[in-house]
């Protein structure tokens, strides 16, 4: 069952610490690491989170999964408007009630700019002369779009801790405090949930929004069946997040009983080798790009949401391992150009070409170095100190 705002303190009647607030899945397993690490330096930090089971599994009070609300794109927005209402209502009306020393907000800048909007206007935030400090871990892509925010956040925030060295720059004409506290995948107890073996299982990753995943899944099923004309033997594994989502990949497989052998269903926490990767554009495929598994990018938008997305983005690329050393790692295909012909000719070149393998592992290698760039801190020293600290 999910977990309901509750009027009744989590914590024995004393003020919270930490409020986390993560609407996505890739957020959410972000924020659980940092708790984790949080937990081991202060046992007795005093969490709660609107967020996933992660979060919770990490040692935070969940107060409601919020993951439920993961959309992408004007359209699904607005379909699920009074969700996303009830929630936001319901996280607004908790941290009125308990004023936890501080909220991070993780990713989501849809969701969480506006909760931090809210919040400096109803007087709660510190920078508006209230108690509670507001916290961003894991930037909104301001280098992509919507660059004006960062002048608004500046005014509503306390701090940021970026992931990518190069975000501190895109602020520096702010009087924000920003850190590049390092990337998640690369700190040294994460381990990355798969590995490139030649000849395993092909990889499909259709994301972790509901909405996405129904509309991308068969774009990646026709694609691997194209693939097996030429290789009936090939088998695939897909990645889910959680049983919402497994639901919808086995609604979505019904449709392709010729597939029903070929494909196994794989939790995202489990480890495993595969051979190539076809994925659509999320967090998923920056860990395949780091293991230096072959891969390609096929992603399928809402039009409406395609056609405003081409108007205001300001980057050559959907994927971020394809941002970060801007050229194609993961070659993308998007909208109609995802046709299963092409994506299966991109599926036996990861697969069977040395060359193309030879070539991922060196953009791999030179993937990590990007992100390795030393940081001052890690989240953990960051959070203790935006949380107990006097600055």
């Amino acid at each position: 069952m999910t977990a309901r705002a509750s009027a009744i303190p989590p914590f024995n009647g004393e003020r919270p610490d930490l409020l986390i607030i993560a609407g996505e899945h890739s957020g959410d397993e972000h924020a659980a690491a940092a708790i984790r690490a949080l937990k081991r330096r202060r046992p007795d930090m005093k969490i709660a989170a609107f967020a996933g089971t992660a979060a919770e599994e990490a040692g935070a009070v969940l107060v409601r999964d919020l993951t439920e609300a993961a959309v992408v794109g004007l359209v699904e927005v607005v379909r699920h408007f009074s969700l996303i209402k009830e929630l936001f209502g319901e996280c607004v009306g908790w941290i009125e009630r308990h004023r936890p020393r501080a909220v991070c907000f993780v990713d989501y800048p849809g969701f969480n700019l506006r909760m931090a909007q809210t919040l400096y206007d109803r007087g709660l935030a510190a920078r508006a002369g209230g108690p509670v400090r507001l916290l961003y871990y894991i930037s909104p892509q301001i280098w992509a779009w919507k660059g004006k925010r960062r002048f608004t956040m500046a005014n509503m925030l306390d701090g940021l801790a970026v992931i990518f060295p190069f975000e501190v720059d895109s602020y520096a004409d702010t009087d924000l405090a920003v850190e590049f506290v390092g990337h998640p995948f690369l700190a040294p107890d994460h381990q990355l949930p798969l590995t490139w073996e030649k000849g395993a299982p092909v990889l499909l990753l259709p994301g972790s929004r509901r909405t996405a995943v129904a509309r991308i899944f068969p774009v990646l099923l026709n694609a691997f069946r194209a693939y097996r004309r030429g290789k009936p033997e090939a088998t695939a594994a897909v990645v889910y997040p959680d049983e919402g989502i497994r639901a919808i990949l086995q609604a979505v497989l019904a449709r392709y009983p010729d597939l029903a052998g070929a494909l196994t269903l794989r939790h995202r926490q489990s480890s495993g080798a595969t051979g190539a990767v076809l994925t659509s554009s999320g967090t998923m495929s920056l860990s395949c790009a780091l293991a230096g598994v072959p891969g390609t990018i096929a992603y399928r938008a809402n039009w409406m949401t395609y056609l405003i997305g081409r108007a205001v983005l300001k980057v050559p690329y959907l994927g971020i391992c394809n941002l970060l050393l801007n050229r194609p790692m993961y070659p993308e295909y998007i909208q109609g150009a995802a046709s299963p012909d092409v994506l299966a000719a991109e599926l036996r070149e990861c697969a069977e070409s040395e060359e193309r393998l030879a070539r991922t592992a060196e953009d791999a290698a030179e993937l990590r170095r990007v992100l390795s760039v030393p940081s001052s801190r890690t989240i953990d020293h960051w959070l203790e100190e935006k949380i107990l600290g006097d600055s």
